[in-house]
């Protein structure tokens, strides 16, 4: 899509606070339910496995939308699309709040789902295109701010405001920030649109039926006990089947979903191998750290939320740094030292213990606060540092896209790797566990004391549980550490945009 001149600088920090503020919205919003989860069974009246669908519908239902962005946006125009997104995801926020019943409110996440999946790439074109070139690093920054400290604060702010309130209001509140950016959005964004391209209708079905098949899969892969039940076996040759016929479409057909130029932009394509490694270390170690703390530790909500307020204190500071010195330092440099920072932190965390005290949780999560936004901000600049104009919002779409999956698909690695080493340690960690090197086990001995015997006996295992829950939650942070290593090679294939230097004209979009 083709942008007129970037706006007035004040112009541009009004539209910068509204697109922000609808960005914040989304992103808030794929993490702050789940706190609210056992609230909603209550009130819902379901069990857990149905209410886990309020996360389910919203996953599928943007694994779905997301594709459609750069389509919608070249047929009718990125004003009228994101206007339309934010308003659509006000007014599903407001359902979901009011939902009397479970199957309203799963109802109501899919509709939200469906309009946040668009604003999220909508918001990173728009950012881009209302800066100059000499200010891209600074929009990128802020961009880079909105989307990360999202799902870091998102589950605290849930908490919250679950516990002063209820949880219906984690829905409401974004109700009246939804109509301010709507009505500023579509006052202050130009009404332009490109020439419309041919809608690649097979393409689309192909490539939401994969996605909406692989995201089931993994949402209820750990129900199901994966690989043995036959739904999860179905859903991932229904995925697989249509991603490739996706792909087999996709260099065939004159029209394509996705502009084939994205493929051939060696930036874009090592820096979405990058988001790969840098998304599934962020999310999976945060999906794995805030029931560690609570669980394990005996930690509330509240004091949990303090100890990985550093982490976002980390992201802010380096996301400052790296947008000052993007111009000055070669961004390779600044990546790799975001890597290191990053591994250093999961290396700190493979040293967690049950009798730890605060500061290495704390420590912990600056430094991985830090390397994530040392590497989030000029990885994000250089991906579409020499990507055609035309095709930006396209990419920003599957930048979403890759992001979404990659969280998913690690989230889902790491609670399977977790669960199966519980088991596997915890039977390891009790064959130690004999009548010789404990004898209140011995079995006499526990008949004898009766009641209480059964007791010693209980908190027995339950003590070799939590050293299992410990020695399984130190392998996944091993595993993160190696994998923020394995992203490394992707950095030195990059080729970074030298300072002022404008991005192609939009010529090979197709």
């Amino acid at each position: 899509m083709t942008t007129s001149q970037p706006p007035s600088p004040l112009r541009r920090l009004v539209l910068s606070i509204f697109v922000m503020s609808a960005t914040l919205m989304q992103v808030l919003d794929t993490t702050i339910a789940n706190v609210a989860l056992p609230h909603m069974q209550a009130t819902l009246s379901a069990t857990q496995e149905q209410v886990a669908w309020v996360l389910t519908s919203y996953i599928l239902a943007s694994a779905v939308a997301t594709p459609l962005t750069g389509w919608l946006e070249n047929r009718l125009g990125r004003r009228a699309v994101f206007t339309i997104a934010v308003g659509g995801f006000t007014i599903a926020s407001a359902l979901c709040g009011g939902a009397p019943t479970l199957t309203a409110m799963v109802a109501a996440r899919a509709l939200q789902g469906l309009f946040g999946a668009l604003l999220l790439p909508l918001s990173q074109a728009a950012m881009l295109d209302i800066y100059p070139v000499e200010k891209r690093a600074t929009a990128i920054t802020i961009w880079s701010m909105g989307s990360m400290i999202g799902p870091i604060s998102g589950p605290v702010l849930g908490g919250i405001i679950t516990e002063s309130f209820n949880w219906r209001w984690i829905f409401y509140v974004n109700v009246p920030f939804g109509i301010a950016c709507t009505v500023a959005l579509w006052l202050m964004l130009e009404p332009g649109k490109a020439a419309a391209r041919k809608f690649d209708a097979f393409g689309y079905i192909m490539l939401a039926i994969s996605f909406a098949a692989f995201q089931l899969m993994l949402d209820r892969g750990t129900q199901k006990d994966w690989f043995d039940s036959t739904e999860i076996v179905i859903e991932a040759a229904v995925a697989a089947s249509a991603i490739w016929m996706f792909v087999i479409h996709s260099l065939t057909t004159r029209n394509p979903l996705i502009p084939r130029a994205l493929y051939r932009d060696r930036n874009f394509m090592m820096g979405t191998g990058l988001t790969i490694f840098i998304v599934a270390v962020m999310y999976s170690s945060q999906a794995l750290i805030a029931p560690m703390l609570q669980q394990l530790l005996n930690y509330s909500t509240k004091q949990a939320g303090m100890l990985m307020m550093p982490r976002g204190i980390g992201t802010m500071m380096s996301m400052l740094i790296a947008g000052r010195l993007m111009n000055r330092v070669d961004i390779r440099i600044l990546m790799l030292t975001g890597l290191t920072t990053l591994g250093t932190a999961q290396y700190v965390m493979t040293g967690y213990d049950i009798v730890m005290d605060s500061f290495p949780i704390m420590l912990a999560g600056f430094l991985q606060g830090a390397g994530m936004g040392l590497v989030v901000v000029p990885l994000t600049m250089v991906a579409y540092a020499t990507l055609p104009s035309a095709v930006r919002t396209d990419a920003t779409a599957v930048f979403a896209m890759t992001r979404n999956l990659s969280a998913s698909v690690a989230i889902a690695a790491m609670g399977a790797l977790f669960a199966h080493n519980v088991q596997m340690i915890h039977a390891e960690v009790g064959t130690h566990v004999t009548e010789m090197n404990m004898p209140v086990l011995d079995g006499r001995l526990i008949q004898q004391l009766g009641h209480a015997g059964g007791m010693v006996a209980a908190m027995v295992d339950a003590e070799v549980n939590r050293q299992a829950l410990m020695i399984a939650y130190i392998d996944d942070f091993w595993l993160m550490m190696w994998g923020a290593a394995a992203a490394m090679p992707f950095v030195l294939m990059l080729r970074p945009r030298k300072p002022g230097k404008e991005e192609p004209a939009p010529a090979a979009a197709e």
